[in-house]
């Protein structure tokens, strides 16, 4: 114990950032830039075209899909900001108290997200498979339960990752081999055994994240065994809007289940996975959702024309 009270207690933490060029960190800075304006855009673009349009607001998946992008802007932001300004400096350095906000940030709201993409899927397995009873079961009420759900255990996750992390002794090493503050990563800072730790880490992760995935391959399983017994009708409609929806889940649960449910004996974390799921993620969500919908480029058309002639 006392040789752990002779050391410094680190206040902040040294990123080492996606490269060490400073050319393509110039070149990323742009890209980067442009990248983040887009998915703030897109995703607000959303967002507000669903508060505007009364039809889009009144119905529950896009009320859900809204929520989707708003929690996708929080998502991109808890870290990308950082990491832009980041490119143009020579010390990628980010604060204790910052380190464990962007800790907080990305399993609040990764979570929320995991728990509202299963909402979703089981707005559409109600809407293809149960037709007769949609709108009873997927009132206003109830989606706004689902979304305040997906809220408290989003926040529940990751005050139950944060409230171990931020009491261990961070005495030693401060170098974080990513572009910001992973747990895996910061874990293996402290200067005790995280055996433990550890393993907790990934039981709390791995739990969230296997059970949302296993109900929503349950949900679109359903879904799609029941657009088989079907007539040909309405299939290709379901099957589109299923399509989009599995695109999503693939591109949001592949790069985290990848990261978190790794073997705890390799913590190394994948940077272009970190990437993909804290940047382009977030980027391809109102892409997919806008390009393969009709009624949303529909009402966005409206709403952009209803600005035009406002001006």
């Amino acid at each position: 114990m006392m040789a752990v009270q002779n050391y410094s207690v680190v206040s902040e933490f040294l990123l080492h950032g996606l490269c060490k060029s400073y050319y393509l960190q110039c070149v990323l800075f742009v890209l980067f830039s442009g990248i983040y304006i887009a998915i703030m855009l897109g995703n607000l673009l959303i967002v507000v075209t669903v508060i505007s349009d009364p039809r889009l607001h009144s119905s529950p998946m896009y009320f859900l899909l809204g929520n989707l992008s708003f929690l996708d802007m929080w998502l991109s932001s808890f870290a990308t900001p950082k990491m832009i300004m980041d490119f143009l400096s020579d010390q990628k350095l980010i604060s204790f108290g910052g380190c464990m906000a962007q800790i907080f940030l990305l399993h609040f709201t990764g979570g929320a997200e995991m728990v509202l993409l299963v909402s979703m899927a089981y707005d559409r397995y109600v809407a293809i498979c149960k037709p007769l009873h949609y709108m009873t079961r997927m009132s206003r009420e109830t989606c706004m339960r689902l979304v305040l759900v997906s809220w408290v255990i989003g926040f529940v996750h990751s005050i139950s990752q944060i409230a171990f992390t931020v009491n261990l002794p961070y005495c030693g090493p401060n170098e974080v081999d990513s572009f910001f503050c992973d747990l895996p990563l910061v874990i293996k800072l402290a200067c005790v055994d995280t055996y433990v730790l550890d393993i907790l880490m990934i039981s709390d992760s791995g739990l969230l994240s296997v059970s949302c995935f296993l109900l929503l391959v349950i949900s679109y399983t359903g879904i799609l065994l029941t657009v088989q017994q079907r007539a040909a009708g309405g299939v290709s409609k379901a099957l589109s809007t299923c399509s989009a929806h599995i695109m999503v889940v693939t591109l949001f649960f592949g790069p985290c289940i990848f990261i978190y449910v790794w073997p705890f004996s390799r913590f190394s974390v994948d940077k272009l996975l970190s990437v993909f799921y804290t940047i382009f993620t977030p980027l391809l969500n109102p892409v997919i959702y806008t390009l393969r919908n009709e009624e949303m480029k529909t009402a966005m058309m409206k709403l952009w024309k209803r600005q035009v002639t406002f001006h």
